[in-house]
């Protein structure tokens, strides 16, 4: 997945002059995860440069360069780092282009090392995707794999609208085929990542992989679990949603951050209000806990594990 990132950023800053990654460290050392190894010495320091440790600088800068033509494509080098960026965010990228009434736009794709996975210290694991989501004016994915990666990159730079593109870091040395043969999908599509007739399991980023471990285990026992990886998680796709429900009758969302008011209360909504009549059991939620996102020796207790899942699977089985 690193990899597929990289190549994606390498063909935007070569098709597009107007194209400006920056950040901490994403110069000369090519970024913490090396995501953006060796783009400085190919691009140079005028499109690929190093910013100072300040967030909201770093998003700030961002919205100026926008306003003047450019398509920049900021990191936050960890999702727990744009804390401080977030008055830029809500009140100026995803507001500017209303607020200017389509005069100024905002082509910001920010890029944001995302989720838990690594046992990293305390703030450099966040789930943040609900925070970004509820704010009007952002798009917002998180892929899964590699194709998906490098096709959702190339679709958020080279869109006029901001987008938060939440990079998860556990899967960094995920393997797979890139560049994809296939198109990007429209944005708001979801994927099945594996096809199931008994139950739907709603995940994305890194959570997907977790739920494909579920449904090969499930398997063993007669049980065809299908996999929604999400994709996009605004717009999120409704009509997905209830295809896939239509289909296996049961849904069980499955995300790492805290269960109170995290994305996977608006997925179990929109699947109450489009597949209501196929539903055979209460829509069920396994996540992280209503605690502060821990730091790396307690992760393994605080993420969704296999036996997490599988147990909310046997309740909507119950039904």
């Amino acid at each position: 997945m690193q990899q597929a990132i990289n190549r994606a950023l390498a063909e935007t800053l070569a098709e597009d002059e107007r194209v400006l990654v920056f950040g901490e460290d994403v110069g000369r050392l090519g970024g913490v995860f090396r995501v953006t190894d060796g783009l400085q010495r190919r691009f140079g320091d005028q499109r690929v440069f190093d910013t100072p440790l300040a967030e909201s600088g770093i998003v700030g800068l961002a919205v100026g360069l926008a306003m003047n033509g450019w398509r920049p494509v900021p990191e936050l080098q960890f999702d727990g780092f744009a804390y401080p960026a977030i008055d830029q965010i809500v009140n100026q990228v995803a507001r500017m282009h209303y607020r200017t009434r389509g005069a100024a736009p905002m082509p910001i794709t920010l890029r944001v090392p995302s989720f838990g996975g690594i046992r990293a210290p305390e703030h450099h694991g966040e789930s943040l995707e609900a925070l970004f989501a509820h704010v009007p004016g952002l798009k917002v994915c998180a892929p899964s794999d590699p194709a998906d990666a490098y096709r959702l990159l190339l679709q958020s730079v080279r869109a006029d609208d901001p987008v938060v593109y939440l990079e998860p870091k556990a899967r960094y040395w995920d393997r797979g085929p890139f560049p994809p043969a296939d198109p990007a999908p429209p944005v708001g599509t979801s994927r099945v990542a594996r096809p199931g007739r008994h139950a739907t399991l709603v995940a994305w980023g890194a959570m997907v992989h977790r739920c494909l471990q579920v449904a090969r285990l499930a398997a063993e026992d007669g049980v065809e679990l299908e996999v929604v990886d999400l994709r996009w998680l605004k717009p999120i796709d409704a009509d997905g949603l209830a295809a896939s429900v239509a289909r296996t009758r049961r849904a069980v969302v499955v995300h790492e951050a805290p269960l109170t008011a995290g994305l996977g209360a608006e997925v179990a909504a929109l699947i109450q209000e489009r597949a209501f009549r196929s539903l055979a059991a209460p829509v069920e939620r396994v996540t992280g806990f209503d605690v502060p996102y821990p730091a790396g020796p307690l992760e393994p207790m605080y993420l969704p594990t296999v036996d997490r899942v599988l147990l909310a699977v046997q309740r909507v089985l119950e039904f």
